[in-house]
C-alpha cells in the first residue's frame, strides 16, 4: 500500500483509509447492510465485526483511520483494537458536529444530531481524547456547510485555533449540493497567517463529481484531500449497476473500479473504504494496483448527476 504525506500536516497515510460510519453502529445507510450484517448488531457483535476488520485492513496495508463522535462507538472500538495491538504507524482522524442518539435500536427514528456550537465542540473534543488519547492525529467539522454558519461562528473558530495550538492538526468534511463553496471558504481561514485547516474530507464519486475542482485547488493550496462516500454508499459496488458493465469488461469488482477512479486524481491522498466485511475491506484494498483505460474515464463521465439529484437521492436512502 502506498503512503502519501496527507499535505502540510506530514502525516504518512495510505492511499485507501478505512471509515468506521458503519461499524461502531448498528443503523446506517449502506445499501445492503442487511445483506452484510444481518440481525445481529448488539454493541458485543458489532465490535467484534470492527475488531476483525480493523485486522483485515492492517495487514492490506491501510493504516489511515477515520471515526467520529457520531458513529456510535466508532472511537471506542478503535481505542480498544490500538490499546491490543498498539500499531504505530496508524494516523487516526475522528470529527465533531453530531452526536449518535440512536441508542443502539435498529427501529430508532432518528440516528444522529447535528450540533456544531462551541459547546458541542467543547464536549466532543473531550469524549474523542479520553477514548483515543495522543492516537488522535487529525480533528475535523463533521459535514461543514455554508449554511451551517459554522465558519462564521467566532467562538467556535477561536476554540479551533486552541486545539491547533495544542498540537492537533484540523481539518473539515462537506456535504450537499454546494460542497465546492464550503471548501473555498474553509481552505481562506487563517490563524497568525497559517491555514486553519489542514485537510478537506468530502464526498466525490463518479455519480457526483463536482467538488473536484475545488479539491484540486485545495491541494494545490497544501491541504491533504481525504475522499469519503468513494462507492455512493454501497450503490457504486453493486454487480448491476453503473460500474457493473466496465467491471465485467476489466476482469475486476465494481468497488475498485469506483475506488481506483478515485485514486486517479493527483489532487486526491486518500480515498476512504466504508467496508463492512473483511472481504470487502480487501477488495477496497486492492483498488490502489487497478489502472483504468482511458475509454473507461470516458464511458464514467456519463454517470454524473446535477449535484441536487444526486443529494436528494442520498437523502431518501433509508437507514438500515
Amino acid at each position: 500500500m502506498e503512503i502519501r504525506r496527507l499535505g502540510e500536516t506530514g502525516l504518512p497515510a495510505s492511499r485507501i483509509g478505512l471509515g468506521l460510519a458503519a461499524l461502531g453502529r448498528p443503523v446506517y445507510i449502506d445499501v445492503g447492510r442487511d445483506r452484510d450484517l444481518g440481525n445481529e448488531r448488539n454493541r458485543a457483535a458489532m465490535e467484534a465485526r470492527c475488531r476483525e476488520v480493523l485486522d483485515a485492513a492492517y495487514a492490506t496495508g491501510i493504516r489511515s483511520i477515520d471515526v467520529a463522535r457520531s458513529y456510535g462507538d466508532a472511537e471506542a472500538f478503535l481505542g480498544a483494537w490500538l490499546e491490543v495491538r498498539d500499531p504505530s504507524d496508524v494516523v487516526v482522524g475522528s470529527k465533531w458536529g453530531y452526536t449518535y442518539v440512536g441508542l443502539w435500536r435498529l427501529d430508532a427514528g432518528v440516528q444522529e444530531v447535528k450540533d456544531l456550537s462551541v459547546d458541542a465542540l467543547r464536549r466532543q473534543i473531550t469524549e474523542s481524547r479520553r477514548l483515543l488519547g495522543d492516537r488522535l492525529s487529525l480533528y475535523q467539522i463533521h459535514s461543514a456547510t455554508i449554511e451551517s454558519g459554522v465558519f462564521d461562528d467566532h467562538e467556535v473558530l477561536d476554540e479551533l485555533r486552541s486545539l491547533r495550538e495544542s498540537g492537533l492538526f484540523l481539518g473539515f468534511s462537506t456535504t450537499g449540493p454546494n460542497q465546492a463553496d464550503a471548501i473555498a471558504r474553509g481552505i481562506q481561514e487563517r490563524v497568525d497567517g497559517e491555514p486553519l485547516f489542514s485537510t478537506v474530507q468530502s464526498t466525490w464519486n463518479v455519480m457526483e463529481p463536482s467538488a473536484g475542482p475545488a479539491l484540486a485547488e485545495a491541494h494545490a493550496a497544501g491541504r491533504g484531500v481525504l475522499i469519503k462516500e468513494a462507492l455512493a454508499n454501497g450503490r457504486l459496488a453493486a454487480p448491476d449497476g453503473p460500474l457493473g458493465g466496465i467491471a465485467g469488461r476489466l476482469g475486476t469488482t465494481p468497488d475498485r473500479v469506483a475506488l481506483a477512479t478515485a485514486l486517479a486524481h493527483p489532487w486526491v491522498d486518500v480515498v476512504l473504504s466504508g467496508a463492512v466485511t473483511v472481504d470487502q475491506v480487501r477488495s477496497n484494498a486492492a483498488a490502489v494496483d487497478l489502472r483504468l483505460p482511458p475509454d473507461a474515464f470516458s464511458e464514467m463521465d456519463a454517470f454524473a448527476q446535477p449535484p441536487q439529484r444526486y443529494w436528494t437521492d442520498r437523502a431518501a436512502l433509508p437507514w438500515r
